[in-house]
């Protein structure tokens, strides 16, 4: 078994694809049609169909998973999902916009998402992201070509609400996005992470 699926072994999906495969190699899916995690912010309307699948996590953790996909249609996505609820969540990773992939991290407090979103121009390849949660923070990283990390996201979170933490997938102008999570680690919190190198 490999190590992303011994970590996942205790996981529960909200929304299965139609197509997914835990393998060796790790875990691969394809997105279903016009999915995505989305409330109400600019756009108004509420969307909880995106594919999850997350494991049960107490207490402060650290969470990193790698990743590839094959982007192309406006907002393909792919990712790290922690989940208490449809209105508080919080979903890192890359997603395409305006014909380059972009940095992304979606933070849903009280049922209202906001988005911040950095362009990447010729990120290919797989990609990994580290979340820590402390308390009523987390804290979201990028990892470089250097294997250094780079800030992506400080945000507030209510601290006493249970989570549950793993791999995310959307599409939501299509369907047919191929994902592969390749690993997934998770443990105790990370000392300083805000500036951990």
């Amino acid at each position: 078994m490999s190590h992303l699926a011994q970590t996942l072994k205790d996981a529960v999906w909200l929304n299965a694809p139609e197509s997914w495969q835990m393998r060796e190699g790790g875990l691969t899916m394809t997105t279903s049609d016009k999915t995505d995690f989305w409330q109400k912010t600019h756009y108004g309307f509420r969307r909880d169909d995106g594919h999850f699948l997350g494991r049960d996590v107490a207490g402060d953790f650290t969470a990193t998973l790698t990743f590839e996909a094959d982007y192309q249609t406006l907002y393909d996505q792919a990712g790290l999902m922690m989940r208490a609820d449809p209105d508080h969540w919080l979903k890192t990773g890359i997603e395409h916009s305006d014909g380059i992939p972009n940095v992304s991290t979606v933070v849903t407090r009280g049922g209202h998402s906001d988005w911040s979103v950095v362009g990447v121009p010729g990120l290919g390849g797989p990609q990994t992201i580290r979340l820590t949660r402390v308390g009523g923070a987390v804290i979201t990283h990028m990892q470089r070509p250097d294997g250094r990390w780079a800030l992506n996201r400080l945000a507030n979170f209510p601290a006493d609400m249970p989570v549950r933490v793993g791999p995310m997938a959307c599409s939501p102008e299509r369907a047919g996005l191929v994902v592969r999570f390749l690993d997934f680690q998770l443990g105790p919190a990370i000392d300083d992470p805000l500036h951990a190198p």
